[in-house]
């Protein structure tokens, strides 16, 4: 079974920092594309990041750039967020895919992030 487990969300404070972890089973994760859906609250999921299957290409969304950093080894995704801000709440779903145009072949059930002081 494929299957995308997310880890690592809470409450944190503006400022703050938070890595969250995807672990990958059932599928070669090391072949696809892999990144990172944001859905905050009343809004429509957007992708915050995409790392290629090489690693060699990262693609960021303007509000998280310089902020958050993708990485991926053979069989996990991850997300350090930075500096974060209120408007960074939301669930956060990792997805796997052919390219960063298709990554939302796979997608996890999420982890919730609240920036909140």
């Amino acid at each position: 079974q494929k299957q995308l487990v997310e880890s690592g969300g809470g409450l944190v404070q503006p400022g703050g920092s938070l890595r969250l972890s995807c672990a990958a089973s059932g599928f070669p994760l090391g072949d696809y594309a892999v990144g990172w859906f944001h859905q905050g609250p009343g809004k429509a999921r957007e992708g915050v990041a995409c790392i290629s299957p090489s690693g060699d290409s990262v693609t960021y969304e303007g509000s998280v750039r310089g902020r958050f950093t993708i990485s991926r080894d053979s069989a996990n995704i991850y997300l350090q967020m930075n500096s974060l801000k209120f408007e960074d709440t939301g669930l956060y779903r990792c997805a796997a895919g052919p390219d960063c145009h298709r990554i939302h072949r796979y997608l996890g059930l999420g982890t919730q992030v609240t920036v909140s002081s």
